[in-house]
């Protein structure tokens, strides 16, 4: 695997990861494009940890934040008998919404990756991911209601997520359409989207960080599109924030009709 190709594909990443329309399927059409035969897991976990990085960059305050608040909150003498933060309730809810994806991606793990290799499935579920976003169209500003994320809401967004590994739906437009129908902000509703990948991301590397499958890639190709992912994955989230904020994310939805059938068609 070339450098060139490692970069494209950080650059698909990048954008894909935080535009609602899917990262996980156009790497999977891009591979398929390049020529390769088998997809390869390892090199698509590493340019999502690329992305993993631009959220961290992104959302330093509010991590900074909930780390300060919950070491006060479980620290003696600190804040426990007073109260928890509302950075610290945040982190809370990222682990309770983490639970079902973690539960989803390690029953569903094997069969769902078999699912990588099959591009008329990642277009059939671009189409499903228009739906999703396509749904924003008809949410009006005042459905949103809550700024604080509940316990019922982070286990349906964390099932949202866990569901979201099927090549071609979307993460991020999953568990962001999720929030705004269950009645969250739509600037609380991208935030929580995203520090609830940072646990999901972290988890995926894990599995996937095999020494056979970094031979195979090569250390420098992996570094490459790790690299350009976070970089463009930083300003595709600044972008994204904002579309969020206008309540313009049904935009996406004619782009994954489109680009879904003609995988179908063609791929």
């Amino acid at each position: 695997m070339t450098n060139f190709e490692t970069v494209l594909l950080g650059i698909v990443q990048g954008l894909a990861e935080f535009l609602p329309v899917s990262s996980s399927g156009h790497l999977v059409i891009f591979e398929n494009l390049l020529g390769f035969k088998e997809p390869e897991i390892l090199l698509d976990t590493s340019l999502h940890l690329g992305t993993l990085l631009a959220v961290c960059i992104y959302f330093r305050s509010d991590l900074r934040k909930m780390i300060q608040e919950l070491w006060a909150w479980v620290t003696p003498g600190g804040e426990s008998g007073v109260g928890i933060g509302s950075h610290a309730l945040l982190a809370l809810m990222v682990v309770v919404g983490s639970i079902p994806t973690a539960i989803i991606g390690l029953i569903f793990k094997d069969p769902l990756e078999k699912l990588f290799g099959v591009v008329t499935t990642v277009g059939v579920m671009l189409m499903v991911t228009g739906i999703i976003v396509g749904l924003t169209k008809f949410i009006s500003r005042s459905h949103g209601k809550w700024d604080q994320v509940g316990v019922w809401m982070a286990l349906a967004i964390g099932t949202a997520q866990g569901l979201a590994i099927v090549p071609g739906i979307s993460r991020s437009g999953s568990t962001i359409v999720c929030a705004l129908l269950l009645g969250l902000k739509r600037e609380t509703a991208g935030r929580f989207s995203f520090l609830l990948s940072i646990p999901a991301i972290i988890g995926a590397v894990g599995l996937h960080l095999e020494s056979d499958a970094i031979a195979r890639v090569g250390v420098t190709p992996l570094a490459m599109g790790f690299i350009t992912s976070a970089l463009v994955g930083f300003f595709a989230l600044k972008l994204l924030m904002g579309i969020v904020k206008k309540g313009h994310f049904y935009y996406f939805a004619p782009y994954c009709w489109i680009v879904g059938a003609l995988t179908i068609i063609f791929l």
